[in-house]
């Protein structure tokens, strides 16, 4: 029963868009399993863009039916625009699948977002403002309302009073705002949703493990990345989900047992979205060139990037949280003209090297990175598609990234096009 999972071993941003797609070309199916619109992912097929955010990547392949999993959040609106952008441009969409399990966000989860990030003032986490966090809230509190509410409108409407009540205080005791009216949101959603959304919803957990049964090969792809993770990741600067593999266990109804290969993916630096502590980031010219070579600007909201180089001591513990089996590495092209190229491979924390990631966040806020520098290739590698058409310097700095995180690089992006990525065995 094959199974892949697909993470950012980064702060997101890592071009796991990409390696879905080419994996999905092995797969009959492509599941979601966690986050919501926050997360872009942009692909590229011959020369034409496609920046997704809650439709799984692999809706480009016909053969593949995209699960939108039980630990998404979805907001029916975009999701709907999503579909109908991908139908005016040629794509089928219509074997996909939405997790009847699966959360709603609504516009006054939206609202308590952005008022919550304003609030916050100087401590403010740097959230897309998308309602995720609210919607994530609602459902721990046992306020949620699911996508299967939509097909009963009178307990859909019970729901939604029980829910906008208590968000209604917020927003009005709290924030001083206007309360919505349950009953006109209730009556925008079930004109302007129901419709289009019904014939899509399904029972996802046992659709998934038919296919598994049926030995066919399922892709689980993740949002975020893993220290954006809830649990595990730099909080509170995270995201309200759990992106990291296990994750897709409870995000999509399938137990351990039927994972067998878990796809780490890196870019060849780093960078990061909001705040947060960053060993290893650069307010250099080689930070302002990796933001413009790599377009280093949001998908969904066209916020600069923090940009840095690598970091090994973080790919080491990702690898450890999600028993990563290999690791592919994208953007290696964006390096093409530097001087020299660095690997963080441990900290200095108050005067100790240290080569796992600290517990403890005040450590990870003090930790200075011990970098290897390598000299760079200054080689255009955007037309590489075989491990031999790498130059040496490349190659090398491939070798000694794979050497620090413990498990073999098995792919490389060359640049930002369908093809243009090679199978690498050092």
């Amino acid at each position: 029963m094959p199974a892949t999972i697909v993470v950012g071993t980064q702060w997101g941003d890592e071009g796991k868009g990409k390696f879905t797609d080419l994996l999905a070309k092995e797969m009959s199916m492509v599941v979601r399993y966690q986050g919501g619109h926050n997360a872009g992912h942009t692909l590229v097929v011959d020369g034409e863009k496609f920046k997704l955010q809650l439709v799984p990547s692999g809706v480009l392949y016909d053969h593949i039916t995209p699960v939108i999993g039980n630990g998404v959040v979805v907001d029916p609106f975009v999701l709907l625009t999503e579909m109908d952008m991908l139908r005016q441009r040629g794509i089928n969409v219509e074997k996909m699948v939405v997790s009847g399990n699966a959360h709603l966000i609504l516009p006054y989860h939206q609202q308590l977002d952005a008022l919550h990030e304003r609030h916050l003032g100087k401590a403010k986490l740097g959230t897309t403002k998308r309602g995720i966090g609210p919607a994530y809230a609602d459902k721990a509190m046992r306020l949620g309302i699911r996508v299967q509410d939509l097909l009963d409108e009178e307990i859909f409407r019970e729901k939604l009073q029980t829910s906008l009540g208590h968000a209604n205080k917020v927003l009005t005791k709290v924030f001083n705002r206007l309360p919505i009216d349950p009953d006109q949101l209730a009556d925008k959603v079930m004109s302007e949703c129901l419709e289009g959304l019904a014939p899509y919803i399904g029972d996802s957990v046992n659709i998934i493990h038919e296919a598994l049964e049926g030995g066919q090969h399922v892709l689980f792809e993740g949002a975020q990345a893993t220290f954006l993770d809830l649990d595990h990741g730099t909080y509170p600067f995270v995201t309200s989900s759990n992106p990291t593999a296990g994750g897709a266990c409870a995000g999509a109804g399938v137990g351990p047992r039927h994972i067998d290969r878990i796809v780490g993916v890196a870019k060849a630096y780093v960078t990061r979205v909001g705040a947060g502590p960053f060993p290893t980031e650069l307010f250099d010219d080689y930070g302002d060139k990796m933001v413009d070579i790599g377009r280093e600007f949001g998908t969904n909201t066209g916020r600069r990037r923090r940009p840095g180089w690598v970091d090994a001591v973080m790919l080491r513990h990702a690898v450890r949280l999600n028993s990563l089996t290999e690791m592919a590495i994208t953007k290696l092209d964006v390096m093409d003209t530097f001087d020299t190229v660095k690997i963080c491979v441990a900290y200095e924390i108050d005067g100790k090297r240290v080569e796992t990631l600290p517990y403890h966040q005040s450590e990870v806020h003090r930790a200075k990175p011990i970098y290897e520098e390598f000299p760079g290739w200054k080689t255009d590698l955007t037309a590489a598609t075989e491990p031999g058409h790498l130059p040496e310097a490349a190659a090398s700095y491939l070798r000694r990234l794979e050497a620090q995180i413990g498990v073999p690089i098995t792919l490389v992006s060359t640049g930002p096009g369908r093809s243009q990525f090679l199978h690498w065995d050092s």
